[in-house]
């Protein structure tokens, strides 16, 4: 999947620099994190879109994904907005994790001509920490020091389970637990680690959207524990706050999601807090915004369900041409936050951490700083 954000500010001084770099690959790409890198998730439909306005906003900083390629589904056209009560999303701002690809590549290269650009304009905002390795052993620890870290500084940390058997239907970021009995045994250790502050988890992208490739029974037994991760999460931590894969604007119609995850326990409170869409992709938040919005009223539930939209990417919206893989042109999206302004729109998140590669301008996964120059470096950015 592609993601969107729209933080840009211009590049000045360190315009121009990027070429001599790009050939680099021992300086240019950061150590792997503990914390697992984002993935990278097999390509999604784009679909080109109008950016919004630019949005700038202050955000604390912190530490992505796609499914398989399919036809190109243009968006559905916004609806007028049902008129019901949503509750306010988590309080406070979000949490950098001071462990991760950029941070790395930072701490590394201060005489670097490209690092203020990149130490401002991503190293300083808040990332979601991916858990994208079946490790049963050690997930429970990882997840608690994350998590006891935003506690202790009343910040909210995000973190992304991912390792749904059959992730990816078998693609780039084929992987997971052996079973689903074994991803069951480890989500529930992965709760013990919330502990009992603020968190916000988005529930394993592409999980639901990217199911064609299973059969109508094996599609049925992941639905159903993805329901059960939900409940054992939440019960877990009451405070923690559970999102369901939504796709993007440009995939599946919204009715046909929302019956997906219906199935898949979205609609419940007991398992959900509502949906996210645009991880590791590029669609505009303006089209994010008015799809999710279908899907939720499609979906039904409670009015409290809202939506997450990772916006790290999307600063430019969807390329024209569908490329999906590091495509160029793109620019940061809209910062992330708490306080979107929009109605069943809980956040802005950068579920994707800008610069990590989908696997052509670096080694799939990792950090590769000339790509992140090249996002960051926009002299303006809307979506």
């Amino acid at each position: 999947m592609v993601v969107a954000a729209c933080v840009v500010v211009a590049a000045g001084a360190v315009a121009g620099v990027l070429s001599a770099f790009d050939g680099s690959r021992a300086t240019d790409e950061a150590v792997p994190a503990e914390v697992s890198a984002s993935p990278r998730l097999a390509p999604l439909p784009a679909v080109p879109s109008p950016s919004a306005p630019t949005v700038t906003e202050s955000a604390s900083a912190s530490a992505s994904p796609s499914p398989s390629a399919r036809p190109t589904r243009s968006p559905s056209r916004p609806r007028t907005e049902t008129k019901r009560e949503h509750t306010a999303t988590v309080p406070g701002r979000l949490y950098r994790h001071p462990d991760s690809q950029v941070l790395e590549w930072v701490r590394a290269h201060s005489g670097d001509p490209r690092h203020a650009v990149i130490a401002s304009r991503i190293a300083q905002q808040p990332a979601a920490v991916w858990f994208a390795d079946y490790s049963p052993q050690t997930v429970t620890a990882r997840v608690a020091a994350v998590t006891s870290g935003g506690t202790a500084l009343g910040r909210v940390p995000v973190v992304v389970p991912y390792a749904i058997p059959g992730r990816d239907c078998g693609g780039h970021s084929q992987g997971g637990a052996p079973d689903l009995n074994a991803y069951d045994a480890w989500i529930d250790r992965f709760a013990q680690g919330l502990g009992s502050g603020e968190v916000i988890v988005v529930l394993e992208p592409d999980s639901v959207a990217q199911t064609e490739c299973l059969s109508a029974a094996a599609r049925a037994d992941r639905f159903a524990s993805l329901a059960r991760a939900g409940r054992v999460l939440k019960a877990a931590n009451p405070r923690a706050r559970v999102y369901f894969d939504a796709g993007h604007s440009g995939w599946n119609a919204p009715a046909r999601q929302a019956a997906w995850l219906r199935q898949a326990g979205a609609a419940s409170p007991e398992s959900s807090d509502g949906i996210f869409s645009n991880v590791s992709n590029f669609h505009a938040t303006a089209d994010e915004v008015a799809y999710d919005r279908r899907v939720l009223d499609a979906l039904g539930g409670p009015a409290s369900l809202g939506a997450v939209i990772d916006t790290s990417r999307n600063g430019n919206g969807a390329p024209a041409d569908g490329e999906w893989c590091d495509p160029a042109g793109r620019k940061l999206g809209r910062a992330p936050t708490l306080s979107t302004g929009e109605s069943r729109i809980d956040a802005y998140l950068w579920v994707k951490l800008p610069g990590e590669s989908d696997g052509c301008k670096g080694r799939p996964g990792t950090f590769t700083a000339s790509y992140a120059y090249a996002l960051a470096s926009s002299d303006s950015a809307s979506s």
